[in-house]
């Protein structure tokens, strides 16, 4: 079986991973890819926004799968092209992931399913914005309405921060096009939980829980990043909580876009916040999170071929999921200056040293091989992922394997895995 995934971070690299360990696959592509990708599958140097050049590469290899993992590709409607195509893919249809793509839709829909979620307003313009912003309640959370690769959502304790927010958003366009609308929701308080789940449209099968690290610094302070580091389970989700989560949150979720005429077939991500008044969902992502997906899939006993072919075909109910007992951390080496400005073509060092471990991975997020060496490509360079019985043994594993591991103005940080 010949499979194709599209995109270049951790996240794909974890996916790739997992789907090499099948018997069914002859065959792995990814476009375009990264340094770390390349050991284990053929990269081909297609953008992963390309929609043309990956359906013909998927027709000309006549690729049994297509997998794609990032969100702009899914709200730029890959999947649907790729279908038209005669092409089996993994992953929502353009009108289905909009419930990433667009905050906006996505707090109507909970709002008009009664799916429990933060208060909110949304806004088009920054005057009106501004406006309710004045009488409103702090602390309070702003958001952009489209993609922003995962910070373009801003936390101000204060009228002054909540209003530079909707300037720098709307006004400035720091986020570009997924500015144009934005959210102003309350702000809520409680332990944060990522659940990513298995659906095709029918059955929703949850996946092990997990926790990641958004901010850039130690003790959640600095910049909200794409995310610094995850680990799994999480150290307060029960399997009443889960229970609940179904009733209230995940099973009407999906029901919900039926109605719509959305109906969600691939990995839908929950991110969510336990309250005092029960759990309520932060946001949604139409794909697997990353890192949380370099935690999640080192705990599944499946083969991942075999559950991708089973949503496709909407035969979900068929499959018993089985998870390892154990605990995974993985911790991200960023380049210095992430989020924001940083300098590429650093040489990284050391990794050689974890290739045998059994319980370490080094998944590649933003590197490229040149010459049998590895040189920093990015922002988040790399998710350094360990397994141990105890979520305390696999943090002392994760932070040995990173200090074997160095390139110039590493950054990462000391807390994954205690909060």
């Amino acid at each position: 079986m010949k499979i194709l995934v599209v995109g270049s971070g951790g996240r794909e690299h974890a996916i790739l991973w997992k789907l090499k360990q099948s018997p069914r696959v002859t065959n792995l592509y990814c476009a375009p890819g990264n340094g770390g990708i390349s050991e284990i599958s053929e990269c081909v140097p297609i953008n992963a926004m390309d929609i043309d050049r990956i359906v013909a590469f998927a027709q000309k290899e006549a690729i049994d799968m297509v997998v794609v993992a990032p969100d702009d590709p899914l709200a730029s409607g890959m999947v649907d092209a790729l279908e038209n195509a005669g092409i089996r893919a993994l992953g929502p249809r353009k009108n289905a992931a909009i419930i990433e793509a667009s905050k906006v839709f996505s707090k109507d829909l909970m709002k008009k399913y009664n799916i429990p979620s933060a208060a909110y307003e949304s806004f088009s313009d920054s005057k009106s914005a501004k406006e309710y912003i004045k009488t409103a309640k702090l602390p309070l959370v702003v958001k952009a309405d489209g993609l922003a690769l995962g910070k373009g959502v801003l936390i101000c304790n204060t009228t002054e921060e909540a209003l530079e927010a909707v300037s720098s958003i709307m006004d400035d366009k720091r986020f570009g096009a997924a500015g144009q609308r934005i959210v102003v929701e309350e702000y809520m308080r409680g332990p944060e939980v990522s659940v990513l789940a298995f659906t095709d449209g029918k059955t929703i099968i949850p996946m092990v829980s997990s926790q990641d690290h958004k901010r850039a610094f130690d003790n959640d302070q600095g910049l909200n990043t794409g995310g610094m580091g995850a680990f799994s389970p999480s150290r307060v989700y029960t399997k009443e909580l889960q229970e609940e989560c179904m009733k209230t949150i995940f099973v009407p979720t999906i029901s919900a876009m039926n109605i719509e005429g959305r109906p969600f077939k691939g990995i839908l991500y929950f991110g969510l916040m336990l309250t005092s008044e029960g759990p309520k969902v932060l946001e949604y992502n139409a794909r697997f999170g990353d890192p949380e997906t370099q935690v999640v899939l080192p705990r599944l006993e499946n083969d991942l071929v075999e559950v991708f072919d089973a949503i496709i075909d909407e035969k979900l109910g068929t499959i018993d999921l089985s998870w390892k007992e154990n605990c995974a951390v993985c911790v991200v080496m960023a380049s210095g200056g992430y989020p924001e400005s940083y300098i590429k073509g650093y040489e990284i060092t050391g990794i050689e040293s974890i290739k045998n471990l059994d319980d370490t991975i080094v998944f590649h997020a933003g590197t490229k091989k040149e010459n049998g060496k590895f040189y920093t490509n990015g922002g988040r360079v790399l998710g350094v992922t360990s397994v141990a019985d105890d979520i305390d043994k696999a943090r002392e594993k994760a932070y040995k394997a990173v200090s074997t591991i160095s390139f110039k103005d590493a950054h990462f940080r000391k807390d994954i895995g205690i909060k």
